[in-house]
């Protein structure tokens, strides 16, 4: 057997194993990235072999905690791509609009950013106090941290901008308080979101949502999940309801395509099917 088979073999036993131990299954992810998030963790311990690995995750919370902090996608900002956010506001925010009761669902939120993000802009256009927002993701690091709603001061005058490019109404200084080296989202928009943990590939559906955003997380899926994961969002969906995915990431070769009109197709927003 090639050194590569092995190593194929010892990341997918060391998968096994976090899986059957942990409950979290990784098996299913784009195996590029995987490969080099495993590496990496192996990088990190020191150790020579993959395989070695394997009595740490059964046996040592905090090294299975670590790596599931490697696999999380963490990487956001407020407004990411402000275009998508300043489409929304003009083109999904009237059809919201005409619910009584508006809820919302943000998959794998990592740190909050964008989940904020959305909150400012349903306080701008006067629906954030009809809508539930919740946002989710299985790495309770990371909803730690999106419940404080803290973010770098320094990276405030880069939000700012997005903030303005994507149709910000007010100052975004309005909506956080600035200390020493941090800004905190103020209490009004922390208040209308509900952090969860959840697992889009263990868990199920959070039904009736008018608006699903899962941005850039399903790059790091294989097919199968990425099915897996589309399907669940049709399943919480509201007929008419929008789903907003990243804008390297597409609903073409998915099996739920057909369940789908392209709303807004350079921004990746789809609306989900009356008849479906």
């Amino acid at each position: 057997m090639e050194k590569a088979e092995i190593n194929e073999l010892e990341v997918d036993l060391f998968l096994d194993a976090i899986f059957k131990r942990w409950g979290y299954d990784f098996r299913n992810y784009a195996r590029a990235s995987l490969n080099r998030r495993v590496a990496q963790r192996l990088s990190n311990t020191g150790l020579k072999r993959i395989s070695e690995m394997i009595p740490l995750v059964l046996h040592d919370q905090d090294f299975f905690e670590s790596f599931l902090t490697d696999m999380s996608v963490t990487v956001t900002e407020m407004f990411r791509d402000p275009w998508v956010f300043k489409k929304i506001r003009d083109t999904v925010i009237p059809k919201l609009r005409t619910y009584s009761r508006i809820n919302i669902w943000h998959a794998g939120c990592a740190t909050g950013a964008e989940v904020y993000s959305m909150a400012i802009l349903l306080q701008e256009e006067g629906l954030l106090d009809r809508c539930q927002i919740y946002a989710t993701d299985y790495n309770n690091k990371s909803l730690s941290s999106a419940k404080k709603g803290i973010f770098p001061i320094n990276l405030m005058k880069f939000y700012a901008n997005n903030y303005i490019e994507s149709g910000g109404k007010s100052s975004f200084s309005d909506y956080c308080r600035t200390g020493y080296d941090s800004a905190c989202m103020v209490k009004a928009l922390r208040d209308r979101i509900t952090f969860a943990n959840h697992n889009l590939i263990n868990d199920g559906v959070f039904a009736e949502m008018n608006l699903v955003m899962c941005r850039n997380v399903m790059i790091y899926f294989d097919r199968n999940l990425q099915n897996r994961s589309l399907k669940l969002f049709s399943d919480s969906l509201v007929p008419r309801g929008f789903l907003v995915l990243g804008t390297q990431e597409s609903l073409s070769y998915s099996d739920c395509n057909h369940e789908y009109e392209s709303f807004e197709p350079k921004e990746r927003i789809y609306r989900r099917l009356a008849h479906v």
